[in-house]
């Protein structure tokens, strides 16, 4: 039989009308009324109108104005279902076997990643999956970040995690926390926001100077590493962000891989020794 995808339900009394919701996200992208009808094909009048909740905008206006607002798919969903109109995005779980092809990608993907280590999160950073390196670096994790739903931006600040094994933590620890608070300026997501607000109460261990800074560190001035230090030695990386082209599934529109790339060839050399033992 097959299973129908599980959609949201219905909005709860206290969420935003249509109008509000659609004011926060324009001015989110810093449009004024003029700019997004204008790109839109929507009269400025009507726009006001819709805002201040004079007038209630069809299903057809409403996903174009989220398409140009850039709105993330469950988003839409709730500013649809504020206008009394039915959700678009259905939302099923990777193990879906509707999914299959979707899963089937990701396999693939961090799989053929190795030797090297690659993870795929949902928009949480929460660990979805991790390829065999990936889960053989997390082996030095403390089992009580381990357990439940895994935060890998809280595995990889926190004190029981690779807070301590990071060399340059100074410099990965503001890289992570300007790159969530970009991504809560996209999306206002109070989730998020509350994990950045986690992240930036734990304690940033000291380091030696000399040891934190390496001449490789700026790689050209093109990325961020990461330099950590493990039982083989001390491994540098730089990363990637792969995310799902035009998906119409919130899951899918979620999904991020993050893929690391041995940064010099001491590391790439202990990944290939590391992952012929596992």
């Amino acid at each position: 039989m097959n299973r129908l995808p599980t959609v949201p339900s219905a909005p709860s009394p206290h969420t935003p009308s249509v109008g509000t919701q659609l004011r926060d996200w324009r001015q989110r992208r810093r449009l004024s009324q003029l700019d997004l009808a204008l790109d839109t094909d929507v009269s400025a009048r009507h726009l006001s109108f819709i805002e201040t909740g004079r007038s209630m905008p069809s299903r057809d206006m409403l996903i174009r104005l989220a398409e140009r607002l850039d709105i993330p798919l469950r988003e839409r969903n709730t500013l649809l279902m504020a206008a009394g109109h039915a959700p678009v995005y259905a939302e099923r779980p990777l193990a879906d076997p509707g999914m299959a092809s979707a899963q089937r990608a990701v396999s693939l993907i961090l799989q053929g990643h190795m030797p090297y280590p690659a993870i795929a999160v949902d928009s949480h950073w929460n660990l979805l999956q991790a390829n065999p390196i990936a889960q053989a670096l997390m082996g030095s994790v403390d089992a009580s970040l381990l357990q439940g739903r895994v935060n890998v931006l809280r595995v990889s600040l926190h004190p029981k995690g690779f807070g301590g094994q990071i060399v340059n933590m100074a410099d990965w620890r503001a890289h992570l926390l300007a790159r969530l608070h970009q991504q809560i300026e996209a999306s206002g997501d109070p989730v998020l926001s509350a994990l950045l607000d986690e992240l930036r109460d734990y304690p940033i261990p000291s380091q030696d100077t000399d040891a934190s800074h390496s001449a490789d560190d700026d790689l050209g001035g093109v990325a961020v590493p990461l330099r950590l230090r493990t039982p083989f030695g001390v491994l540098s990386f730089i990363s990637t962000t792969t995310v799902f082209g035009t998906p119409v599934d919130i899951t899918l529109s979620e999904l991020a891989l993050e893929t690391f790339f041995p940064a010099d060839e001491a590391t790439q050399q202990a990944l290939q020794t590391l992952a012929a033992s596992l």
